[in-house]
């Protein structure tokens, strides 16, 4: 089975990923954890260290070459992989990014989007960017601010693609959402049955 996680940062998308492959691990299910990040909160950081900033385009042609590594190694890893598989991210998020930064979605992104091996369910961990500032200022790895959290999750319900995402409410306690995520996830199994 084939989970993909998405949202905003500090939407608990992670967190919950990694809750995801230790439940079922703890089970004895056989379970994969892969991310796919593209080195934006790295970006981010060396940015604030020396005080420039990217442009968009050149920040999107480096972000879009790490997220698509990442994307299509981890698809190849799957296929091997006989469990459950939990992806970090994908590449909508780079496509609301993108949106969020006034670029076009390109050809190249959305034709990937229908080449691989669609999810079995997609989670979009949906959470109120001034939640989700509280985290990202609370973990102190990287720097967001609440307009470009509020930019990023108007991108992400503008994606063609979003109304077949399964939303979860992130706004709540890790408890709370897992509770959510693990309904979603039984729903999704018994259909499938």
């Amino acid at each position: 089975m084939l989970i993909v996680l998405t949202g905003i940062d500090g939407s608990g998308k992670t967190t919950a990923a990694h809750a995801l492959v230790d439940s079922a691990s703890a089970e004895g299910r056989s379970a994969l954890l892969l991310s796919n990040h593209a080195a934006r909160r790295r970006m981010s950081l060396l940015s604030a260290r020396y005080g420039w900033k990217m442009a968009p385009r050149v920040a999107d042609f480096i972000e879009t070459g790490v997220r698509l590594f990442n994307v299509l190694v981890n698809h190849a890893r799957a296929r091997q992989f006989d469990g459950l598989v939990v992806m970090d991210r994908h590449l909508h998020c780079q496509l609301a990014l993108r949106q969020a930064s006034g670029l076009q979605r390109g050809r190249l992104l959305p034709w990937l989007l229908e080449k691989l091996p669609a999810a079995d369910l997609h989670m979009h961990f949906d959470a109120d960017p001034t939640v989700a500032h509280e985290r990202v200022t609370a973990r102190g790895t990287d720097q967001e601010t609440v307009a470009d959290l509020r930019a990023f999750r108007d991108a992400y319900r503008s994606l063609p693609e979003f109304d077949d995402f399964v939303v979860v409410d992130a706004n709540g306690e890790p408890d709370e959402v897992m509770a959510q995520v693990n309904r979603m996830m039984a729903a999704k199994v018994a259909v499938g049955a």
